[in-house]
């Protein structure tokens, strides 16, 4: 009888912990997301992550948390911020750019860590290579060394009688020499001079006013915190001096701008979110290659061009993905 008891004592004490466990609430995983421009400037990209956690089955605030911060371009921020979203003990940091990586690298070497939109991550010493990155970082790459020669091409495909072209780019990014190298390289074979202009964010009127002086005919904006953070400021004054503008993502077309040509980036962040869900199912970042651009978009604002008394050729509005009237 004893016996008996303490068998049915024992599956009592079995079955009461089994019902605690699962009475005991899930742990929601917490995301972490680091950001060198200002949350609104950043919307459409945020919304894009957002989208691409839906479409995996993860709800923000139900089965996930996104614990965003922003350094509104100051650069000074970032350490600070990176080591605020560690502090919290995020399950996965994100990063857009290679100067925002750069900081969270330097913050934790566990957390995994998602890159997006670095320009070349293993001269930047973040992976070992794109195949295996080896380390706790993997993400996208906007690694495509063509893009800087097709965006030449494209300007003096529209406007044949072009000699000189401006480039604006932010010199503290990580990614600014391969991006104003690579242009460089593509200018001489097109017969175009450039104008090599990096300011900073008390002096972009000028900046712009440099460019004119120097009478170049247009001008291509390169990917960097500071571009993306007075994208509009830099769209007006490129409408407000007439100049043949190309920009490296499609949100500064679709506030205003002439013309862009390169990797979605609001795609990559919908992307990230693959990343995301592969790593809370197990899967460490050394092991999940980098994933690298296959499409590239070409947007066209005719309005843009009506503003500046420009006439986009046919031939080229034919190859536009997307045309803005």
């Amino acid at each position: 009888m004893n016996r008996k008891i303490f068998c049915l004592a024992q599956f009592a004490l079995l079955f009461a912990l089994c019902s605690a466990e699962a009475q005991q609430p899930k742990k929601i995983p917490r995301i972490g997301f680091l950001g060198a421009i200002s949350p609104s400037a950043a919307s459409a990209r945020t919304e894009a992550f957002r989208q691409g956690l839906r479409e995996l089955g993860y709800v923000e605030g139900k089965n996930i948390v996104i614990e965003a911060r922003y350094t509104d371009a100051i650069a000074a921020r970032l350490a600070d911020l990176a080591a605020e979203l560690v502090r919290l003990k995020v399950d996965i940091i994100m990063g857009q750019g290679g100067q925002t990586v750069r900081a969270i690298q330097s913050a934790t070497k566990t957390i995994p860590i998602i890159m997006i939109a670095v320009s070349d991550p293993v001269s930047l010493g973040f992976v070992d290579t794109l195949a295996k990155p080896g380390k706790n970082i993997t993400g996208l790459t906007t690694q495509a060394p063509e893009l800087g020669g097709k965006r030449l091409e494209l300007l003096k495909e529209i406007l044949p009688k072009l000699s000189r072209v401006a480039v604006l780019g932010d010199r503290n990014s990580p990614g600014y020499a391969r991006q104003k190298g690579e242009i460089e390289v593509a200018a001489p074979a097109l017969g175009l001079k450039l104008q090599i202009v990096e300011p900073n964010s008390k002096d972009l009127e000028s900046a712009f006013s440099m460019i004119t002086n120097e009478r170049a005919d247009a001008l291509i904006i390169l990917q960097g915190p500071l571009t993306g953070y007075y994208r509009r400021r830099i769209v007006e004054l490129a409408v407000k001096n007439r100049l043949l503008t190309t920009y490296p993502e499609s949100e500064s077309v679709e506030i205003g701008g002439l013309m862009s040509y390169g990797t979605s980036v609001a795609d990559l962040h919908r992307r990230a979110a693959v990343y995301v869900d592969k790593i809370l199912k197990g899967a460490k970042p050394a092991d999940l290659p980098v994933e690298q651009p296959t499409k590239f978009e070409l947007v066209i604002n005719l309005k843009a061009a009506k503003q500046i008394g420009l006439t986009i050729p046919p031939n080229v509005l034919a190859r536009a993905d997307r045309v803005i009237k």
